[in-house]
C-alpha cells in the first residue's frame, strides 16, 4: 500500500470516531440579515449590468441585430426600421441599471421581511435543528 493510500485511510478512521454537535437555530438578528441581503443584492445587481453589457456586445460582434432589421423591416414593409435605435448599448446598460436599482430595493426588503417571519415561526415550530461535526 503507497503512503497516501495509508494516510487516507488513517483519515477515514479518524473521521469515524468526530464528534456530532445537535443545534437549534432560534433566532436571526434583524440587522445582520438586512445588510446580507443588501450585499447580496449589490452582487446580483452588478451581475446583471455586466452581464447585460457583455450579451450585448456579443450581439452586436455577431450582427445579430443587422440580420434582425433586414427581417423585421421585410415582415413590417418599413424601409426605415431600425431595432438598434431603440436598443443601443446606452439604453440597454441604463435599463439593466434601474433594473438592478429595483433589484437591491426589492432584494433587501425581502430579505428584513424573511428575518421577521422567521423568527415569529421559530416562536411557533422551535427552530431548524442542524447537524455539525467535529473534525
Amino acid at each position: 500500500m503507497s503512503s497516501v493510500a495509508e494516510k487516507l485511510q488513517r483519515k477515514s478512521q479518524r473521521a469515524v470516531a468526530t464528534k456530532q454537535v445537535r443545534l437549534k437555530l432560534v433566532y436571526l438578528d434583524f440587522w445582520s440579515t438586512l445588510k446580507l441581503a443588501f450585499l447580496i443584492s449589490v452582487c446580483a445587481g452588478i451581475v446583471l449590468v455586466v452581464a447585460s453589457i457583455l450579451i450585448w456586445v456579443l450581439l452586436d460582434a455577431l450582427q445579430i441585430f443587422h440580420a434582425l432589421d433586414g427581417t423585421l423591416r421585410d415582415i413590417l414593409d418599413q424601409p426605415t426600421f431600425a431595432i438598434e435605435s431603440s436598443a443601443s448599448l446606452v439604453t440597454v446598460a441604463g435599463f439593466a441599471f434601474v433594473v438592478a436599482l429595483l433589484n437591491v430595493v426589492v432584494g433587501t426588503a425581502l430579505g428584513a421581511i424573511g428575518s421577521i417571519l422567521y423568527n415569529f415561526t421559530v416562536r411557533l415550530t422551535g427552530g431548524l435543528l442542524v447537524g455539525f461535526t467535529n473534525q
